[in-house]
């Protein structure tokens, strides 16, 4: 009975092992197994040919440290620095980057170092005698949202509380550049609209574009629709014209409207009252000052008063001027042509000036005038024989703009651009 019961004990022991091991051997479940699944592609090659090793670039780490820590030797990491100072130098490799190491399972294939300068973008080193340098990109898709937000503060803040991104507001602020003014915002403005997120490697890599929008701004409606006329992706009206316009409404993309146009101001540095016949824009030392519409440099230099400043001649009717730069924009001289939006400066105090701020001037006919009140002509509108297909578009995406809600960013499954 002692024996037999002995036995028992060691085959149910036996039996048990086998379990054990045959557990170890095959996955529990689908989870499982799909976690251990190689990706079909890695940096365009086949994974299953190299044993792969990818980590973070640590403070004070070197690509010696890493290339070294897989077995790769002096001779060859001297080879690298040496060809990689014609393309991406090695030395430039930042901290909080990814890398990969790659090394060959075949002798007749080469070993790779991989760095991932963004989400989206690499360069591949492929190693040997000679060292071959690529440049790539991971895959992006691309998904559609809607957001609808009403102005408390600002627009910046309006948009990011409903859980926007930051470029959305950059795009907005520059699409309407030249038909809304951004300092004059009100409380209860209000806008809705429909833009591209990029995703690379199931994460948010930026705003691919804004599909259409609309802003309500003291009670005025202005819808924005983009659509490509063969000149590149640009935004009309249900009137069928630009929003563009021959001049932005403001030389800065972002800052705070300090003093308006007026023939009686109070002079903060002289204690008197004079004539101010521009707008001032405070906003901090060094923010890009940008050129209100195409043109060609007349002045780009320094005087008691004016500091640091730039003049631009746009047409024979229009001019303009911004003072108190911290720096004239390497390369602005007199006679060189500037687009609309090219930065010339950077905001300072330079001159007769208490705080960093743009004086932004405009002169119509010779006389100095508030912008601010000025009808500058529009762009070009919408070519005639894509009056049909343009109207169609804003059709279908009108009724998907006005339906959007105040609430967070959302997922638009429903719209097709």
């Amino acid at each position: 009975m002692i024996k037999k019961s002995f036995f028992l004990i060691v085959l149910l022991l036996i039996i048990a092992s086998c379990e054990e091991e045959r557990g170890k051997r095959e996955p529990k479940g689908v989870e499982e197994k799909n976690a251990l699944q190689e990706p079909k592609s890695i940096f365009g090659l086949d994974p299953s040919s190299y044993e792969v090793h990818q980590g973070v670039i640590e403070q004070n780490e070197f690509v010696a440290d890493i290339l070294l820590r897989h077995g790769i030797d002096y001779v060859q990491i001297d080879r690298l620095a040496k060809a990689s100072r014609k393309n991406l130098d090695v030395r430039k490799f930042r901290a909080g980057k990814k890398y990969a190491v790659l090394l060959a399972r075949d002798s007749s294939d080469k070993d790779r170092l991989v760095y991932e300068s963004d989400l989206e973008h690499y360069h591949m080193y492929t190693l040997g005698d000679t060292v071959e340098y690529e440049q790539g990109s991971h895959p992006a898709t691309y998904r559609t949202m809607t957001l609808g937000g009403r102005i408390e503060t600002s627009l910046f803040n309006a948009i990011v509380d409903n859980g926007g991104p930051v470029d959305v507001a950059i795009n907005l602020a520059d699409m309407y550049a030249w038909t809304i003014d951004f300092y004059r915002l009100q409380k209860g403005d209000f806008f809705k609209l429909i833009f591209t997120e990029k995703v690379v490697q199931g994460e948010f890599a930026g705003v691919n574009r804004v599909e259409a929008a609309l802003f309500c701004h003291m009670n005025d409606s202005i819808y924005a629709f983009g659509f490509d006329q063969g000149e590149g992706w640009d935004y009309f009206d249900e009137g069928k014209e630009s929003l563009r316009k021959a001049f932005l409404k403001s030389p800065l993309k972002f800052g705070r409207l300090s003093s308006g146009y007026s023939y009686r101001r109070f002079h903060p540095v002289q204690k008197r009252y004079k004539a101010h016949l521009g707008t001032d824009y405070a906003a901090p030392k060094g923010t890009p000052i940008m050129a209100t519409g195409d043109g060609v440099i007349v002045e780009a230099q320094y005087k008691k008063y004016n500091g640091r400043y730039v003049k631009i001649r746009h047409n024979g009717t229009y001019s303009t001027q911004y003072l108190h730069m911290s720096k004239i924009e390497s390369g602005i001289k007199p006679g060189v042509r500037v687009k609309q939006g090219q930065t010339i400066g950077y905001v300072g105090s330079t001159g007769l000036a208490t705080g960093p701020h743009v004086c932004y001037r405009f002169w119509k006919n010779g006389s100095q005038v508030n912008h601010r009140r000025e009808e500058v002509p529009p762009a070009e509108p919408l070519k005639p024989e894509y009056y049909d297909e343009f109207q169609m578009y804003i059709d279908s995406i009108r009724p998907e703009i006005d339906k959007i809600q105040w609430n967070k960013a959302v997922l638009a499954d429903n719209i097709t651009n």
